[in-house]
C-alpha cells in the first residue's frame, strides 16, 4: 500500500538520513530529558502551542513501525509506485524512523486543515458540480493556496523552538512530506486518525482534508494509543475513483491515480487514462469528496490556504494560454509550480480535449475557443505537449 498524506496525494523526494541535531532545522542533542513526571505536562503544552500555530490536532507516536514493513515492500515489489523511484531508495528505512534519524524515540505528529476558510457550506456538492463544467479546470483543493511544505515546515520549526525554550536543547528533526517517513503510518499509530480504504488518514472529527507533519524527537514522551478504523463496510472511495486506482481496500496503484499522473509522472499520460481524467488538471479529490467523514472536515485556520489565482473555478483556456513567464510569476509560492510549465500544458491539453468532446455537441462558442487555443499552441509546443494537443483535437473529430 502507498503511504499517502492528504493530498495527496503524492509523496515528496527523499532526503539523506541524518542524526538528530545535525540536519537543517535541528537544535542539537539534549543535555538531559525532562523528568518522567513532567512529560505529560510537556505533551499538553505541545498541544496548546500547536493549536496557537494553526494545527488542529497533535499526538505522540511510538516509532516502531515494523508492522508496516511487509506492506511497504509488497507495494514496491508490485511496482505500484510507478516512476517514483525515490519511494524505493531507502527500502525498509521508511518504516524505521530510528534508523533514518538516529536517536529518535518518539514522533510528534501534527495535522493542519487546508479546506479554504471561504467557500460554500455544501463544498462537496459544489466540487462535484465543477467536474461537470467543461469550461472550468479542476485543481485539487490542497493546491489552490500557498505551498504547504513551506507553511508546515515553518510552523513545526516554531513548535520545536517553543519546546526548546521550555526544556532546553534536545534532539529533533522536522519533516513535512519531505523525506522517507511513513507519515500516515506514524499518524495512525499516534491516534491522529486511521488509514482509510483510499490509503489517506481519516478522523471522525476532521475528515481527511488536512496536511501531515512530524517532529522526530529524542524525548521519551508518553505515546498516544492508535485509533480503531471506522470505515466498516463503506467503499465509496473505491467505487468513485475515475481510473480504478484503488484496487482494493488499502491498496492503491499510483500508476493509475490522477494525482500521480498529473503531478509526479513526467512522460505522456497513458491514453486509457486521458478521458477518465475529465477536467482534472492537477490532482484529484474524488475519493475525499465521496467520503462521508468529510462532512466534518475543518476549515483552514491560516490565510495561507485561501484560494489564489481564482483556482476555485479557473477558466481552462486562459490557463492553457499562460506563457512560461506568466506560469512562473502567477504560481510563485504555489505547489503547482514544481511540475513546470510543460507538464502544466500537458495536463491542460487533456482537460481541453475532454471538454472539446462535450462542447462540440453542447456549446459551439466554447468549442471554438478550445480549438483556437489548442491550435495556437501546437506549432511551438514541445513533442510531449504536441502529442497531447493532437489527442485533444482528435476528440473533436470523434464527437462529430
Amino acid at each position: 500500500m502507498i503511504d499517502r498524506a492528504v493530498p495527496a496525494s503524492v509523496p515528496s523526494k527523499d532526503l539523506p538520513p541524518a542524526p538528530l541535531g545535525t540536519a537543517s532545522g535541528t537544535s542539537g542533542i539534549s543535555g538531559g530529558s525532562p523528568a518522567a513526571d513532567d512529560l505529560a505536562s510537556l505533551v499538553q503544552s505541545i498541544r496548546d502551542w500547536g493549536a496557537e500555530l494553526g494545527f488542529d490536532a497533535i499526538r505522540i507516536a511510538d516509532v516502531d513501525l515494523s508492522h508496516a514493513e511487509a506492506g511497504l515492500l509488497a507495494w514496491l515489489q508490485a511496482g505500484y509506485h510507478g516512476d517514483m523511484d525515490y519511494m524505493a531508495n531507502h527500502g525498509t528505512r521508511r518504516a524505521r524512523p530510528a534508523e533514518l534519524v538516529p536517536g529518535t524515540v518518539r514522533a510528534i505528529v501534527a495535522r493542519m486543515p487546508y479546506l479554504p476558510a471561504q467557500g460554500p457550506d455544501d463544498w462537496r456538492r459544489h466540487e462535484f458540480a465543477r467536474l461537470e463544467d467543461p469550461a472550468t479546470a479542476v485543481i485539487s483543493l490542497y493546491a489552490r493556496g500557498r505551498d504547504y511544505h513551506k507553511v508546515l515546515r515553518n510552523r513545526l520549526q516554531q513548535l520545536a523552538g517553543r519546546i526548546e525554550t521550555a526544556i532546553g536543547a534536545f534532539g529533533y528533526r522536522v519533516f513535512t512530506d519531505s523525506a522517507p517517513v511513513m507519515e500516515v503510518a506514524l499518524a495512525s499509530q499516534g491516534g491522529l486518525g486511521w488509514r482509510g480504504k483510499h490509503t489517506l488518514l481519516l478522523d471522525r472529527e476532521g475528515g481527511s482534508m488536512f496536511f501531515l507533519g512530524e517532529i522526530l524527537v529524542d524525548i521519551p514522551l508518553p505515546a498516544d494509543p492508535a485509533e480503531d478504523p471506522h470505515c466498516v463496510s463503506c467503499r465509496r472511495c473505491i467505487d468513485i475513483c475515475p481510473t480504478g486506482a484503488i484496487l482494493a481496500p488499502y491498496r492503491l496503484d499510483a500508476r493509475r491515480c490522477i494525482s500521480y499522473l498529473t503531478i509526479e509522472h513526467k512522460g505522456p499520460i497513458p491514453v486509457e487514462f486521458r478521458a477518465p481524467m475529465g477536467n482534472r488538471v492537477y490532482g484529484c479529490d474524488d475519493c475525499q469528496l465521496a467520503c462521508p467523514w468529510n462532512k466534518f472536515a475543518h476549515r483552514a485556520a491560516l490565510p495561507d490556504f485561501d484560494v489564489r489565482n481564482g483556482f476555485d473555478a479557473p477558466d481552462m483556456v486562459e490557463l492553457f494560454l499562460w506563457t512560461e513567464e506568466a506560469f512562473n510569476q502567477r504560481l510563485e509560492g504555489s505547489p503547482i509550480r514544481r511540475i513546470g510549465h510543460e507538464r502544466w500544458l500537458r495536463n491542460l491539453a487533456i482537460g481541453l480535449g475532454n471538454s472539446l468532446r462535450t462542447a462540440s455537441a453542447t456549446d459551439a462558442a466554447l468549442a471554438d475557443r478550445i480549438r483556437s487555443a489548442l491550435l495556437a499552441r501546437r506549432d511551438d509546443a514541445t513533442p510531449l505537449v504536441r502529442e497531447h494537443i493532437d489527442w485533444a483535437l482528435a476528440q473533436d473529430a470523434a464527437a462529430s
